[in-house]
């Protein structure tokens, strides 16, 4: 039976492109269906992926507003939503700048990350409603941040087994393998915590344990000032090569996904008033105006080369890096009963034993004829687990604002988080985003 893949946020025509090119790549027939609220997004997407598909590629594209018109019939469904785009991204995190309290991403945790949570799921709640209702049989995966809470909040409100998918751990491990000088197929680890914070306990190079290495470099950094260097293509590079990853490696004895653009935001009471090694958080170090302007001026480009009648450029059809990159590899491997491990974001069933039940958490998974099912871990350090621990309690107090539209548990989250200097500061800071965010939440007048 061919695929019928519905994607959900199709708009985020980056996303798109990569998964249609991974669909060419595999020259297996399916149907696609490109599902966006935002006509001229969806239309965007829609041509763009047509140019891809017109050299006989296997593949049928469909293009509607309505995800309950998709749905119906799909073997898998992906959702890549975003509420609100790039604009409500950057009230989530220039609002809480005015209070001192800077972020390089603001979309996992910190004051942004709580505030996307409130706009992200209700939305992806009703999503998930739909999805069980026309398509109950389809593997579910969720890419939208904050992943953790997103997860969380579509278990226990609809009990859909959604897995959520992010290209961190890989990013991360590319990164230890070039700093050990390793091809990436050699390396083998054991990562385990929270999206955007997950910790590498264990790593080897072929059977080698590569754990004495690491800590080496994270003793001779850790001694040392980091240096300026070159910032790289990458967006997890950073001009000073993430010296405080290192550091957490050097004093916790293991290594944090998906390095200090995000790692650094778990861990504000370091970081008042954005100060980061003579830089500023989102300002002159990983810059939030920078990735904001990158996104617009990409999603133009592919305007640009979805709506001219230029031919292709040959790069839309190469298999590139992004959050694409597992997916249809994990939906193949459950069809072939392949035997895949990868890293998924998945409920605690005992597997972390460390960790709370129920919560989700990001680590290994073995992908076969049954599904996405978790791996057993070891133990985690007492220290990591403490600072997990109230990361996993602010997931779930922001869940519940979310669901139950409560300012009062927003105020909680924010208060949990740590961003804030005090109580009065987290109850302004709450209805100034509240009130920037309200075109999105749908909130009762009496939930404010």
């Amino acid at each position: 039976m061919d695929e019928r893949i519905v994607l959900i946020g199709a708009g985020s025509a980056v996303f798109t492109a990569g998964l249609i090119a991974d669909l060419i790549r595999l020259g297996e027939p399916a149907e696609v269906t490109l599902v966006d609220p935002n006509p001229d997004a969806l239309n965007v997407a829609l041509r763009l992926a047509q140019k891809m598909v017109a050299a006989n590629a296997p593949l049928r594209l469909r293009a509607t507003p309505d995800r309950r018109d998709a749905l119906p019939g799909a073997t898998a469904v992906i959702c890549t939503v975003g509420v609100g785009g790039r604009r409500a991204w950057e009230q989530d995190v220039f609002i809480p700048r005015r209070y001192g309290i800077y972020a390089p991403v603001g979309d996992t945790v910190g004051p942004g990350g709580s505030s996307r949570a409130l706009r992200m799921i209700p939305a992806m709640v009703a999503i998930t409603r739909d999805v069980l209702d026309l398509a109950p049989d389809a593997l579910f995966f969720n890419y939208g941040n904050p992943m953790a809470p997103i997860c969380r909040a579509i278990r226990k409100a609809t009990g859909a087994p959604v897995v959520g998918l992010c290209h961190g751990v890989m990013e991360t491990a590319r990164y230890l393998a070039r700093a050990l000088d390793a091809p990436i197929g050699d390396l083998r680890y054991m990562a385990t915590g929270i999206n955007h914070l997950t910790w590498f306990t264990q790593v080897h190079v072929g059977e080698q344990d590569a754990m004495p290495r690491l800590r080496a470099i994270a003793a001779a950094r850790a001694a040392h000032p980091p240096e300026p260097l070159p910032v790289g293509d990458s967006p997890y590079a950073s001009p000073e090569d993430n010296p405080f990853t290192w550091r957490l490696m050097h004093w916790f004895g293991a290594f944090p996904a998906v390095l200090d653009r995000h790692v650094t935001e778990f861990f504000p009471q370091f970081f008042r008033d954005g100060a980061y090694w003579h830089k500023r958080l989102g300002v002159d170090a990983f810059s939030f105006e920078g990735t904001i302007a990158d996104g617009d001026r990409t999603f133009a480009e592919m305007r640009a080369v979805a709506l001219n009648d230029e031919p292709l450029p040959e790069s839309y059809l190469a298999r590139f890096g992004g959050e694409h990159e597992q997916v249809m590899d994990i939906i193949r491997a459950v069809r072939t009963n392949a035997g895949l491990v990868v890293s998924a974001n998945l409920p605690n069933q005992g597997q972390a034993p460390s960790l709370p039940r129920d919560a989700i958490v990001e680590g290994p998974a073995l992908v076969d004829g049954y599904g996405v099912r978790t791996v057993q871990q070891p133990a985690l350090p007492a220290a990591i687990v403490g600072a997990l621990a109230t990361r996993y309690q602010w997931v779930e107090t922001i869940v519940e604002a979310a669901l139950e539209q409560s300012r009062e548990k927003f105020v909680q989250a924010l208060v949990l988080d740590g961003a804030v200097s005090s109580i009065d500061q987290a109850v302004a800071l709450a209805d100034d985003l509240l009130a920037a965010q309200s075109p999105y939440l749908g909130w009762d007048k009496q939930s404010r």
